[in-house]
């Protein structure tokens, strides 16, 4: 009796072994949110379904970047690999696809306070992040078109440096083109090294080298402002996009000295070598065509700005408008001339009419558009959708044929 009891022991055991081997219990300890009440809870799983499970799912992970990998050619690995380690050694963004980024389809842009000249750009204005340069010979009005593009960087909420190298700022042309002067910042350095670390600078061609500075008079100094040019501007162009700043020069024009006569060859050049011309994504060329009179007396100067460099836009476009001495850029007499150009505003001297109304003379239309801001908006918007919203005739061609083949296809 008690041998068959040890023996009915030793199967019970053995058989609580086994069940022990098949049954494992796994405790989840935490708690399920339902619609009425936290609980814990236990699961008892067979060790079997548990394995199979954990198994399949782990399989199936593979399988999946297996697959991810065998449909990948050996030149997209590759490429991938060397995307991931340029990504881990130089940071997040350091290399992109440039159609999968999420950055914004359209450039920024300040206005330059010239509805012509924004026309003319093609994006609306200057564009942010972006080298520009203003030149042109003296008085020409380069200092004036900065200062318009400051004063519409604080319409937009911007903070703006003027660095006046030449030391001969304005502040009663400030004020009068609408910037506000207690929110501008404002240096005058001495030599080129401290001008570099600003934002804004004004005359390339007073830009002083230290060591111009420092040396005796006479001596020469062969291409130094060009160098440290090239330098300086090696440094802020990456500094400049991440900011989102407009970086404005405005340059001076020289006589081009010549060996041969200048034949064939340009016979004015721009101070500080060729570095600016490379860095620079728009490049404006300002030059005074007339005088503009009210009676004898001189009142302002006619001009023409023309796009030589453009990055964003066809180049080598053109937009005219007038410069009123101690104020700026008038943009009514801009209005009218466009106005009159896209028959918006009937010319018949010395009467102009415009809305069923007539004006004797340019400057009463001017008057009346100063005063009366509905009419000159609505000017603006008539003038916008027809040089900026309507379609050129070969585009609207293109579109028409593309719309007939999707219908024939269709069909």
């Amino acid at each position: 009796m008690a041998r068959f009891l040890r023996r009915a022991s030793s199967l019970s055991s053995s058989m609580l072994s086994q069940l022990q081997k098949r049954i494992i219990a796994i405790e989840f300890v935490g708690f399920v949110v339902d619609e009425t009440r936290n609980r814990s809870f236990n699961i008892w799983v067979e060790e079997d379904e548990f394995l199979s499970c954990l198994f399949r799912r782990k399989k199936s992970k593979s399988q999946t970047s297996d697959s991810g990998e065998e449909n990948m050619s050996k030149k997209d690995l590759a490429l991938k690999v060397a995307m991931d380690q340029i990504t881990a050694s130089f940071g997040e963004g350091s290399i992109m696809w440039h159609g999968r980024s999420i950055s914004p389809r359209q450039t920024a842009v300040v206005s330059t306070g010239s509805f012509s000249l924004d026309i003319a750009l093609g994006i609306g204005g200057l564009p942010k992040g972006r080298v520009v340069e203003i030149y042109g010979p003296e008085a020409s009005g380069k200092t004036t078109l900065a200062l318009h593009v400051i004063a519409e960087a604080q319409k937009q909420g911007g903070y703006c440096v003027f660095v006046d190298a030449e030391h001969a700022l304005d502040p009663a042309l400030v004020k009068a083109i609408g910037v506000d002067s207690e929110k501008l910042l404002i240096s005058q350095p001495d030599s080129v090294i401290k001008t570099m670390d600003l934002l804004q600078n004004n005359a390339v061609a007073a830009l002083i080298p230290k060591g111009e500075l420092d040396g005796e008079m006479g001596d020469a100094h062969m291409a130094m402002q060009a160098r440290l040019m090239s330098q300086a501007l090696r440094k802020l162009t990456h500094s400049l996009s991440l900011a989102q700043t407009i970086l404005i020069f405005t340059n001076q024009v020289r006589s081009k000295l010549s060996t041969f006569g200048g034949f064939g060859g340009p016979s004015e050049v721009t101070c500080g070598g060729n570095a600016l011309k490379f860095y620079s994504s728009v490049r404006l060329n300002i030059k005074r065509t007339g005088l503009v009179k009210k009676g004898d007396e001189t009142t302002g100067s006619q001009v023409v700005v023309k796009i030589v460099k453009n990055k964003h836009a066809p180049p080598f476009k053109t937009a005219e408008f007038e410069l009123e001495f101690g104020k700026g850029i008038c943009r009514e007499a801009e209005l009218i001339d466009l106005g009159c150009k896209h028959k918006f505003i009937t010319k018949a001297v010395p009467y102009l009419y415009m809305n069923d109304q007539t004006f004797h003379g340019k400057d009463s239309l001017k008057r009346y558009l100063s005063e009366n801001e509905t009419a000159r908006e609505e000017l603006v918007k008539k003038l916008r959708d027809k040089l900026i919203s309507a379609k050129p005739d070969n585009e609207k061609e293109t579109n028409v044929d593309q719309e007939s083949e999707t219908a024939a296809n269709q069909a």
